[in-house]
């Protein structure tokens, strides 16, 4: 385990997650992310769901300035309770708010204490940030991503190609993977200006040590075309879709070759 000596700052010390703000009812669906190469899966991601099984929108829509800060600890510490409960061995993908971030210091406290009491190495925690969502601090989220760093977590940047981040966040920093956005992959075996941007993506993450990972695979043709340019993390519902409280084994379909 990564073990990590910090001070641990108290919920009043920034004042954005304190026990008077209400809390949103959720749970998590996790959907595996996998090495076609290795045939099998690289680690598992942590989706929002109402209590019920809901959609994650009827989750995030409840999101306002006031209750997000505390909504992104509850969802970190949750999502790493749920794994170990699991017995999730493999590494765990989590998506946090970038606004939702006061103090990067403070705010990750909660998430090492939940690690330590679960025994889930920092070294299996992969935080995703949505490039879709307009970050309010470009400077902040970098200085995020570096605390993260030092202390052993993956980042990455989720949803690659369809919003607001993109080229400008990484001129100031390099994630570890990069997840390109489903709706570039979608059909991008058959869509010429679709293989020129998803190959023109694969070089530039070469070129700064970056892991590609495809999202939304969800056929042979479209799996087979990303292998070929080098794309080997993926995930999608060729292999398997979420499951509610639980992990999802891959289809063995999904790994055979046509």
């Amino acid at each position: 385990m990564h073990v990590v000596k910090a001070r641990v700052f108290g919920q009043g010390e920034c004042g954005k997650c304190g026990d008077d703000i209400p809390r949103i009812g959720f749970e998590f669906a996790f959907q595996p992310i996998v090495s076609f190469k290795a045939q099998s899966i690289f680690a598992h991601e942590a989706l929002a769901r109402g209590a019920q099984g809901e959609s994650a929108d009827s989750v995030l829509g409840q999101l306002t300035p006031e209750n997000r800060y505390r909504f992104d600890q509850e969802c970190r510490t949750r999502a790493i309770e749920q794994a170990a409960a699991l017995g999730m061995p493999e590494s765990l993908s989590i998506n946090f708010i970038p606004n939702g971030v006061a103090n990067p210091r403070a705010c990750i406290q909660r998430t090492l204490r939940a690690a330590a009491n679960c025994g889930f190495a920092l070294s299996r925690l992969i935080f995703e940030v949505t490039e879709s969502e307009k970050v309010a601090d470009p400077e902040m989220l970098v200085r995020i991503f570096r605390e993260y760093r030092k202390l052993g977590i993956k980042t990455a940047i989720d949803d690659f190609g369809a919003g607001y981040a993109g080229l400008n966040l990484l001129a100031r920093f390099q994630p570890d993977i990069v997840k390109i956005d489903i709706d570039l992959i979608r059909d991008v075996d058959s869509n010429k200006t679709k293989q020129i941007i998803v190959e023109n993506i694969v070089s530039l993450c070469s070129k700064l040590n970056i892991v590609p990972l495809a999202e939304g695979v969800e056929t042979f043709d479209e799996r087979d075309f990303l292998l070929g340019i080098g794309i080997d993390l993926m995930q999608g519902f060729l292999f398997a879709r979420p499951a509610f409280k639980a992990m999802s084994p891959v289809d063995p379909i999904a790994w055979s070759t046509r």
